[in-house]
């Protein structure tokens, strides 16, 4: 066998192993991590296919387990990916414009999420935003006190607030045109790790169950597991079941749309993913372009309807901003809403067990 051989051998190797790690069930940061960099595996197994056929290698022995593995992890991935794009169809329905009228607009909403870093100081950016797209609701995470006292202003513009800054990069703000009409700030898994329930009222009058949420990520500067931001996202989607009304949760999970982790929330909440059928927005990492993909959500119970969905650009922070604009049109009896598969309710009470 050559070197170059071994090489590709190597590297095909790395690269199967690193697709498929996540079939591990262990929630530790390590094998966590790999449930992120689809896309980018995606591409490296492509690459290692060309250059196996440009070299001209045998198809023969062992060198076969490199072409083969390649192939199968291209196929898993694109099974992974395929989802989040205009080939699928959408999971939340476009809105469809002819139905615009009055009513129409007091059942809309516009929300705007925002992870801005806490450590950046481009509060001016971030209020320009905000001015630019005038959302109904804006959310900012990783927000601070600094954060707090350079976004007053917005307070005149948004009436209804609940403000949590924190130095610990988990605060909240939280800005509504729209009365509140109950909240709670609460610490769902750990105590320094805060999360938004608020019931929002549409102008129609109709009520909304709003859910903010930022669970802490595994790795190896944050957590050593996944277990406590498996458990939140599955208190949240458990009680997102319940309710009978229109629900929203948004927030920046840390966690990738395709985990196994996502994909069981979304069964045990019934809630939708506005990205299905239409892209992927990545919105992590802003500045390395090769290393990007979605990490910051917004899911939606199918009462609702997209008119659109953007991504914004870059206030100095490592995430892109995300804006939705969303029409309520009363349950969809059609929607294929994701339902718990097998042992689905036992994972999601053993994990939140585990994290209690």
């Amino acid at each position: 066998m050559s070197t170059f051989d071994l090489a590709l051998l190597i590297y095909s190797v790395v690269i199967t192993s690193a697709s498929f790690i996540n079939f591990i069930k262990l929630d530790y940061w390590w094998i966590r991590i790999w449930d992120f960099p689809h896309l980018q595996l995606t591409v490296l197994a492509l690459l290692g296919l060309l250059g196996w056929f440009w070299a001209g290698q045998q198809m023969d022995g062992v060198l076969l387990i490199a072409p083969i593995g390649l192939l199968i992890t291209m196929l898993y991935q694109s099974w992974l990916i395929y989802p989040f794009t205009p080939l699928h169809r959408k999971q939340v329905p476009s809105f469809a414009s002819a139905k615009g009228n009055g009513q129409t607009k007091d059942n809309t909403i516009r929300i705007l999420t925002a992870n801005v870093y806490m450590e950046n100081t481009h509060m001016p950016e971030v209020r320009a935003l905000a001015a630019k797209h005038k959302p109904d609701v804006l959310m900012v995470l990783e927000a601070n006190q600094q954060w707090k006292n350079e976004l007053a202003e917005l307070e005149e513009t948004y009436p209804f607030t609940i403000l949590h800054p924190l130095e610990n990069t988990y605060g909240m703000l939280f800005y509504s045109r729209y009365p509140i009409r109950h909240h709670e700030l609460r610490f769902l898994i750990q105590d320094d790790i805060p999360s938004i329930y608020a019931q929002l009222e549409l102008p129609s009058g109709q009520l909304v169950h709003f859910y903010g949420v930022h669970p802490m990520p595994p790795s190896p500067t944050e957590h050593y597991r996944s277990t406590e931001r498996d458990a939140e996202l599955l208190l949240v989607g458990k009680e997102a079941r319940t309710r009978s009304g229109p629900v929203i949760v948004a927030g920046d999970l840390n966690d990738v749309a395709w985990s196994h982790t996502t994909r069981l929330f979304q069964r045990i909440s019934g809630l939708l993913d506005p990205r299905i059928g239409r892209g992927l927005y990545n919105t992590f990492h802003a500045h390395y372009f090769f290393l990007r993909w979605p990490l910051d959500h917004i899911f939606v119970s199918p009462h609702f309807q997209v008119q659109s969905i953007h991504r914004l650009p870059n206030c100095g922070s490592d995430h892109f901003p995300i804006l939705i604009e969303l029409t309520y049109v009363g349950e969809q009896t059609e929607a294929e809403v994701p339902k718990p598969e097998g042992d689905d309710r036992e994972e999601a009470n053993e994990k939140i067990e585990e994290a209690s």
